[in-house]
């Protein structure tokens, strides 16, 4: 079966395309930030409660302290980037959306386990024993099933070939797992969960000058930085060869563009890595914030080749209908006002910042 058939038509839209690119875009490198703090972070508390060991309690500590505000953000941050992709690829998106709707759905549950999980980690933490193992346990393996379905989603809507599975399951149980693409890539989000995650954790022990132990954490954060970012690349380069040879041949010469962002976001994240290892803790963060940046700029360049054949964004029909725009602007600036005064009451209160 021709795939093109499968791809319903696309909608209007009211305003050029350009503003909802960049504004998925921005909201997304915010979202990606946090979300890899939050994932990361449950992972590396996990790993300490697992190891057993006493002397890592504050850390842990801390950790269960800002884990719910964490998730709190990453998951209202997570909202907008995906309602503008909606929007520029609501025909694929939607349409994968449906293919996998059990697990798609099956979101909604396993963010607020753990988001529950969290809490009672955080509130009950001194209390909980050997039992802080199992909720830190619920809060990372819920987090990341959900990073392993979001995955899934966000690769099956590249594939409008794979999409023809239909007619073998409409039950809404498929899963993009024939693609070579998905284990790297999902693998690729975790190691850099847990160097963000570190890097956090870094820079929050930093600012503690009446800690004497501040300085241990620090070290101990920016490891897990360097080291999670050198897996990172390792498994970025798996997941470069796994890419269609179309796609991957613009990353490695065949655009420039490409290439050059590429390029850019490679030799970035070694300088990153060089820096964490001398434990310049703020040059670090300034240069993983940029790579990320840069790379989820490439992962839309990406996306764009792979639908290269079937749509091209910048194709879409415009109605001109601007004064919904503006009133979005308007809200959105609203909210950010709104969001800087939660965060700086939060900052204020003795408890979160402990």
């Amino acid at each position: 079966m021709d795939p093109t058939r499968l791809i319903p038509q696309n909608l209007p839209i009211p305003v050029e395309w350009g503003w909802f690119y960049l504004f998925q875009v921005l909201t997304f490198i915010v979202h990606i930030l946090v979300m890899n703090v939050m994932l990361g972070a449950s992972i590396i508390a996990l790993v300490h409660h697992l190891r057993g060991s006493r002397e890592t309690e504050p850390l842990t500590k801390t950790i269960s302290v800002k884990l719910p505000f964490t998730i709190a953000f990453a998951v209202n941050f997570g909202v907008a980037p995906l309602l503008f992709m909606q929007v520029l690829y609501g025909q694929f998106l939607y349409t994968s959306s449906v293919l996998m709707a059990v697990y798609w759905l099956g979101v909604i549950g396993l963010v607020i386990a753990a988001y529950a999980s969290a809490y009672v980690y955080d509130f009950r933490y001194a209390s909980l024993g050997g039992l802080k193992t199992f909720f830190i346990a619920v809060t990372a393996l819920c987090l990341l099933a959900t990073a392993f379905i979001f995955t899934n989603n966000m690769t099956f809507m590249l594939n409008p070939e794979s999409w023809t599975a239909y007619f073998d399951n409409s039950r809404g149980t498929l899963l993009n797992l024939g693609d070579p693409t998905i284990v790297p890539r999902f693998l690729h989000i975790v190691a850099s969960s847990t160097a963000l995650a570190g890097l956090a954790l870094a820079l929050l022990y930093q600012r503690r000058k009446d800690d004497p132990k501040a300085q241990r954490w620090v070290r101990h954060g920016v490891n897990w930085y360097a080291f999670s970012t050198m897996v990172q690349m390792a498994l970025g380069l798996w997941f470069l060869t796994s890419l269609p040879e179309r796609v991957s041949h613009l990353l490695l010469g065949g655009s420039l563009p490409h290439t050059l962002v590429f390029a850019a976001g490679a030799i970035l994240g070694i300088f990153s890595i060089s820096n964490a290892l001398r434990y310049n803790v703020g040059t670090t963060a300034i240069i993983s914030v940029t790579t990320i940046s840069l790379m989820v700029y490439l992962r839309d360049m990406v996306r764009d080749a792979y639908l290269s054949p079937y749509f091209e964004v910048s194709d879409r029909v415009v109605t001109g209908e601007y004064l919904p725009f503006f009133l979005f602007v308007l809200t959105l600036a609203a909210g950010i006002a709104i969001i800087v005064w939660m965060v700086r009451a939060a900052a204020t209160d003795p408890e979160v910042r402990s």
